[in-house]
Formats: C-alpha cells, structure tokens, sequence
C-alpha cells in the first residue's frame, strides 16, 4: 500500500471486548469458595467464552475435597450433578476436568483439578457425586490418574492390559496390531 493509499484508507473500527453476561457469576463464586475454604483454595479462574460463557475454576488439590463438598450442598452453589469428568495429559501435568450442573438454578460450572503426570492424584469425590466413580475409574484406566480415598480398578480394559493408551507417550505392547 502506498502512502496516499494509507491515508485514505478508511480507519479501522476496532470494537471493544465486551465483559461476559456470566462474569458476576464467576466472581460470586470465586469469593464464596475463598472465604469459606481459603485464599489459596483457587490458583485461576476465567470465562470459557467457547463454551457458552462457562464459569470455569483451577482449585487446587488439596482443597479440592473442601470445595467440592462446598460446591454440592452450600447455598448459592448446590450444584447437585457431576454431568461427566474427563482426564487430560498435557504432558507436563495432568488435569482432572469436572463438569458441574445445578439443578435448582439451572448453572453449569467447570472445575479443574491439576497433579503431577507421574504418581500423580486427585482426591475421590464419589462420596459427594455418585456419577464420579465410573468417570474416576476411566480416566485411571485410560489416563493413569489415581484417586485417592478409594480403592480403584480398570473399567474398559483388561487387568493385565499394560499401560495407559490415552496417555501421550503411550507406546502400544504389540505395535503390529
């Protein structure tokens, strides 16, 4: 572009970000669970945008049994329903991912929940949701991630099936198949 061309180009119109309809929300949450559980309680929080605006929580994971069992039965939370939970190697750690509804006022909520890759885990809560076990048992067997606080065993594959095949360094026992 030449010079006269820059300046009669019309000007960009940049629009300005708009905050997220569901930010009050986050931060009601975000202040609920510190003063209740601690400052220390969440390392991140922010709005998934993609996905409809979703509240979305880092808690660390040695409180995450304290603010899970907030997060069930404190008024202003009772989110009633763990919808699913999904393991992640993210080849430096890995991330436990609950999805959290509420029932009685129709919200959804995402949790996640970091360990180290190897040895690494996340404390069980199929004491406070039910759906957790067979979700827990999955992400061990298909991740490696153990849940402390219950004894634990495969779900899809094999006792003797050796490794973990979601994992990203997984080699396969016998390539050729």
């Amino acid at each position: 572009m030449t010079e006269n061309e820059k300046k009669n180009a019309p000007e960009e119109v940049v629009e300005e970000k708009q905050p997220s309809p569901k930010q009050p929300t986050l931060d009601t949450y975000v202040k609920g669970i510190k003063e209740k559980v601690g400052e220390d309680a969440i390392t991140s929080a922010y709005i998934n945008e993609v996905n409809s605006h979703r509240p979305t929580l880092i808690v660390d994971k040695n409180k995450w049994l304290e603010v899970a069992a907030l997060l069930k039965s404190e008024e202003g939370f009772k989110f009633d329903y763990l919808m699913n939970l999904s393991g992640v190697d993210y080849e430096k750690y890995m991330e436990v991912a609950y999805f959290l509804y509420s029932y009685t006022r129709d919200e959804y909520l995402t949790v996640k929940v970091q360990t180290e890759r190897d040895g690494g885990s996340v404390p069980t809560v199929m004491n406070i949701w039910k759906t957790a076990d067979w979700h827990e048992r999955e992400a061990y067997d298909l991740l490696g991630i153990d849940f402390t606080g219950r004894k634990i065993s495969r779900i899809l594959l094999a006792d003797d099936w050796v490794g973990f095949p979601l994992r990203k360094d997984y080699v396969p026992y016998d390539e050729g198949v």
